[in-house]
């Protein structure tokens, strides 16, 4: 189970990695919106990528898998509070999804 969750995070994270490296005007925008400057979104997919990477390395080395994990957990909780902070909770589904998947791989792989 813990193998399927994590390569099912693994596809918004890229996904929302490549979204912060096109640097679209709207994604630009959205971004503008939570308090992130442009100039810091291609920091914030290199997080992203790590942590799918981390993820991915998981299934071979457990110790990365936790790391990954718990990286990828305390990014959107910064996130959520992010879009709370600045009143945009309209964006709040995806990230919030995206945590408790990435909360499950987190639990899975320190309890089982």
């Amino acid at each position: 189970m813990v193998t399927l969750l994590s390569v099912v995070l693994v596809a918004p994270l890229v996904f929302a990695a490549i979204q912060k490296l096109s640097h679209r005007e709207d994604v630009v925008r959205s971004y503008a919106i939570v308090g992130v400057p442009e100039d810091k979104l291609n920091s914030l997919a290199v997080i992203l990528l790590a942590g799918a990477a981390g993820l991915i390395a998981g299934l071979f080395w457990e110790p990365i898998g936790i790391a990954a994990a718990a990286g990828v957990v305390s990014y959107f909780v910064l996130a959520i509070a992010a879009h709370i902070r600045f009143h945009d909770e309209q964006r709040l589904p995806t990230p919030l999804v995206i945590l408790l998947l990435a909360a499950a791989v987190l639990l899975l792989r320190v309890f089982t």
